[in-house]
């Protein structure tokens, strides 16, 4: 199947097979790894981990501006958890965090956060007015009642903030298509405001399933992420999203072998052989078992065999879209002063969205702003830049809001990540709405891409029902440490 070394003789025969304490190798050291790891040992095996950079955490990466224990921070990856996420929720609560979950702020928290219109920047209170004018010059509002023109407009206002270029460049095909359904139903309970001219539209798509099976699939499989952008059931992690690392990392007691680069993975049916890269030094390793939680988009650029046609296909065809994070260390939180205490701004142009976290540390240090946060196509606005020059145009872009920005010293110091052309992810999650039209067709993907192949198994984002987070990450990790334990129990 493939040549073995004296190193994978050493690995495979310290733990056989039959072994239920046999010695499991854990591709990648991100929150699916971290999370099997831990559930893995638990049951009593063996684990070593297996990570090509010099970082723990995957793309749960807290950066700080600073060593001390006040020091300002920035999310430069996930940044939030829903409610709803049940999974991430418990493991929380179990690593001892839940008194340090706090409610998120989304665009809509703050009345005084900015939406971009075609008027120009407006505060959220004041954007009803301009966010209906932007809508009745697109598409002819006049047959439809007042609460469906308002659907519409806050609608085209959230995809406009938070969803990719493609969905914005069909938002009107999307509306027209949508907008005589949503005028069938009676929208008025939704409606709030001094002047009634806002409305909730989670619970419009929860309580009308018929709306969103009315969306087109590029809009379908955005939904529950563009809504989360108005719920308020979101929370963040004082302290910052890596304390969930530590304290798994706190828990593991197998090696987390930082610089080993994956090279190639090798399935067969009664061991899996990972060839690493270490100290300039290449081997291949041989264990019972190989958990691989490798992005597909990093997985297929490797040396594959014993793969199937359709995982090789699927290995292939998964589509990870871009995401990009600028945080800008400020002398001061200046944006308060403005009348902003939290939440984000749809800034639009390359900044897209700016957010304002919440200051938990010493005020002396300064405080942080993300700048900007972009997905898809686009990040690669300012991603492509080089570091230096994606931070100076930042705060080119920011200006005009924040003219504070261009004060001297004002800037302390920038940090910044564009996902996509990360080398150990290669994108910032799997593009869920590319995968089939409906739930039916994303769950047949999903089942493709967590299938294993002999003993290497699968695990990520990228193989959950919730791909984008982390509750996703660890739903599949879960089910892979299953399917693990079944595969070595069965062999016994």
């Amino acid at each position: 199947m493939w040549t073995t070394t004296p190193a994978e003789r050493n690995a495979s025969e310290s733990a056989p097979p039959t072994d239920p304490r046999a010695h499991i190798a854990v591709l990648g050291a991100g929150i699916a790894g971290l999370v099997a790891a831990c559930e893995l040992e638990s049951l009593g095996y063996r684990v070593t981990i297996l990570e090509g950079s010099e970082r723990i955490g995957g793309r749960i990466y807290t950066h700080r501006f600073g060593t001390t224990p006040g020091a300002p921070y920035a999310e430069l990856g996930a940044m939030r958890i829903p409610a709803t996420h049940e999974l991430t929720l418990r493991y929380v609560k179990e690593l001892g965090l839940e008194p340090d979950l706090h409610p998120f702020r989304t665009i809509l928290s703050d009345e005084n956060n900015y939406l971009a219109t075609k008027e120009g920047h407006v505060r959220v209170k004041d954007a009803s007015g301009p966010l209906l004018a932007d809508l009745r010059r697109e598409i002819p509002t006049e047959s439809y009642r007042t609460a469906t023109v308002l659907f519409g407009a806050w609608l085209a206002a959230m995809v406009r903030a938070v969803a990719p270029a493609e969905l914005r460049d069909n938002l009107v095909s999307d509306l027209t298509a949508l907008l005589p359904l949503a005028d069938s139903i009676d929208l008025t309970p939704y409606v709030y405001g001094d002047e009634a001219d806002r409305i909730r539209l989670g619970p419009v798509f929860r309580d009308h399933p018929e709306l969103r099976a009315a969306c087109s699939p590029r809009l379908y499989g955005f939904l529950d992420d563009l809504l989360l952008e108005t719920d308020t059931d979101l929370f963040h992690l004082a302290g910052g999203m890596s304390r969930i690392v530590d304290r798994l990392v706190a828990r593991i007691r197998g090696p987390i072998l930082l610089g080993h680069e994956v090279t190639g993975v090798h399935a067969g049916g009664d061991a899996a052989g990972v060839e690493l890269r270490t100290g300039g030094r290449t081997e291949t390793l041989r264990y019972p078992a190989v958990l691989c939680t490798l992005p597909f988009s990093v997985l297929r650029g490797l040396t594959l065999t014993g793969f199937d046609e359709d995982k090789r296909d699927i290995v292939a065809g998964v589509e990870y879209g871009a995401a990009t994070k600028v945080a800008l260390h400020c002398r001061d939180a200046f944006w308060e002063r403005d009348g902003i205490r939290g939440g984000a701004s749809a800034t639009g142009g390359r900044t897209r969205q700016t957010y304002y976290p919440p200051r938990e540390g010493d005020p002396a240090e300064g405080a942080v702003l993300l700048g900007s946060y972009a997905i898809a196509e686009d990040a690669d606005l300012l991603g492509l830049l080089p570091a230096e020059a994606r931070h100076a145009a930042t705060v080119e872009e920011l200006a005009p809001l924040y003219p504070q920005l261009k004060e001297p010293g004002a800037v302390l110091g920038a940090a910044s990540i564009a996902w996509a052309g990360h080398p150990w992810s290669k994108g910032c999650t799997a593009r869920r709405w590319r995968w089939g039209n409906d739930a039916d067709g994303c769950a047949r993907e999903v089942r493709r891409a967590s299938r294993p192949q002999g003993r290497l198994f699968f695990a990520g984002e990228h193989c959950s029902t919730t791909p984008a987070w982390i509750n996703g990450a660890i739903e599949s990790a879960l089910a892979a440490v299953a399917g693990i334990g079944s595969t070595l129990k069965g062999a016994r």
